[in-house]
């Protein structure tokens, strides 16, 4: 057998020189030095060889037949695998054959043909206006730590999983807090919990839409929850919105209209308030056709000058609205917390819908997060992080109107997390160009033409427009931020044929 370095006194076990031996003996397995039936060194012989312990040959002569690339049993010599049971890994250097295209299933196929924007960069910008980001500075890393060691803390008899609905104690919190922050009245038995308001939507999608179906989307609209709705098969169905979110005089008549997505607290993007008549008519229109609402109230909690707007779910008597809340905005997307506020009809298949998915959100975090409820913590930490986010509002609608053009126009501004800045001397098409160049000078920007799910009438243009979320920076950052688009859009103007 061919030696290869083995340091001596490697200690004894499945170590670093078992594993070489293993690697050795496959490799000769793949290129034919030990055919099938062919017998392989004694441990005694293959230990004195190669400088190391019987015991490490030993280790790696039993991790090679649990492999099925040797057949051994007491007393007799170890012999290659004749079938082999298991294919040998193929050289390094051989060329890979060409793959055909994967089996899917109609969902695959259709998940596969989605076009999704890539994600952040992984090397950030130095001041980045990234929607949905968030100042770690504002986490309550101290409370959340110790409640979080008080829970670890906390003295289990097993650990097992729990139900998929979410832990209890959160639950039970969720069904106050509510009432208190969102004019919501509901069981806590209405509440499941799910992996942030993703996890929801996706579930709504799978679960109340078919092939051939249609729903109803915001024009523009959240991405990620079109292209769960659109990865059904169920056709899209773009109403436009306007100052006041969406235009209801223009739901459809079609009774294969079976969902509405709607952010009505705060449009996204645009960030229009939906007034009471519009959200009686949406609940009037749903309880005609038997269609479902689903209600995303991703920044509720970040409304301005005046208390949030109450939840839609909270005017509907017929039980067609679907909440949907998470704790991105308030705390951290890192968490992955987010929950669904349910009529009691649909309680049962989503609970089974969870359970199979994923089993159940994570329970230390979601028990940590039900104590800072029950205590106050929470809301007077979203009380806090809200004056940081109106200060930094103010900063940012400042530095716009200091350093862009007069023409420049903002919209969005009453609430949540971020603006729409309008810029009518720039088409949408020039908004790559922008967003590029701004980009090279360390400051990332991001187009909101990706938003609209039509392409731009010719009848009806828009302007070129940035979505800027200001939740992540510093008043300084957003300045010096706001200085630098001014200054590429200033240096694009004087390029000739720059339009």
């Amino acid at each position: 057998m061919d030696q290869f370095p083995i340091p001596p006194g490697q200690g004894s076990g499945f170590n670093g020189a078992g594993r070489r031996i293993c690697e050795l003996l496959r490799s000769q397995i793949a290129d034919g030095t030990l055919p099938a039936g062919a017998r392989v060194p004694s441990t005694r012989a293959l230990a004195a060889d190669l400088g190391v312990s019987r015991t490490t040959v030993t280790a790696a002569y039993e991790q090679l037949a649990a492999e099925g690339f040797l057949v051994t049993s007491v007393g007799r010599v170890a012999r290659v695998a004749s079938p082999l049971a298991a294919a040998a890994p193929s050289d390094s250097g051989t060329k890979r054959r060409v793959r055909a295209a994967p089996s899917l299933s109609a969902f695959g196929r259709r998940v596969a043909g989605i076009e999704m924007p890539g994600l952040a960069p992984a090397e950030p910008c130095r001041v980045d206006f990234l929607y949905g980001a968030v100042a770690a500075r504002d986490f309550p890393a101290l409370v959340w730590r110790r409640e979080y060691q008080a829970k670890l803390r906390h003295h289990q008899r097993s650990l097992y999983y729990v139900a998929p609905e979410g832990d209890a104690s959160l639950r039970r919190a969720l069904q106050g807090y509510l009432r208190r922050a969102r004019g919501l009245a509901c069981d806590a038995e209405q509440i499941l919990v799910v992996h942030g308001s993703q996890q929801a939507i996706d579930l709504c999608a799978r679960l109340l839409l078919d092939p051939g179906d249609a729903f109803v989307f915001e024009e523009p609209g959240y991405l990620m929850a079109r292209r769960c709705f659109e990865a059904t098969g169920a056709k899209l169905l773009a109403i436009p919105v306007d100052a006041q979110g969406l235009d209801t005089a223009r739901l459809p008549r079609d009774d294969r209209t079976r969902l509405a997505y709607v952010t009505p607290s705060h449009q996204f993007p645009l960030g229009g308030v939906l007034p009471i008549g519009r959200r009686l008519e949406l609940l009037d229109w749903a309880r005609r056709h038997r269609a479902w609402v689903v209600e995303d109230d991703y920044d509720g909690e970040f409304r301005y000058g005046q208390r949030p707007i109450d939840a839609l779910q909270s005017i509907d008597t017929d039980g067609r609205v679907i909440y949907v809340g998470t704790f991105s905005k308030a705390l951290s997307p890192q968490l992955r917390l987010g929950y669904l506020v349910l009529p009691p009809e649909l309680v049962p298949v989503f609970r089974q819908a969870k359970r199979l998915a994923d089993r159940h959100a994570p329970v230390l975090e979601q028990r940590v997060l039900a104590s800072l409820i029950d205590s106050g913590v929470y809301e007077r930490h979203v009380r806090r992080t809200r004056r940081e986010h109106e200060r930094r509002r103010a900063a940012l609608l400042d530095a716009i109107a200091r350093h862009l053009p007069g023409d420049a126009g903002v919209t969005g501004t009453a609430a949540g997390l971020h603006v729409v800045l309008w810029l009518p001397f720039l088409r949408p098409q020039d908004e790559p160009a922008l967003v590029d160049a701004v980009r090279g000078k360390g400051v990332g920007v991001y187009p909101v033409s990706p938003l609209f799910a039509k392409p731009q009438s010719p009848l009806q243009p828009r302007p070129a427009g940035l979505i800027l979320g200001y939740a992540s920076l510093t008043v300084e950052e957003i300045q010096q931020g706001m200085r630098t688009l001014a200054a590429v859009i200033a240096a694009r103007g004087s390029e000739p044929n720059s339009r």
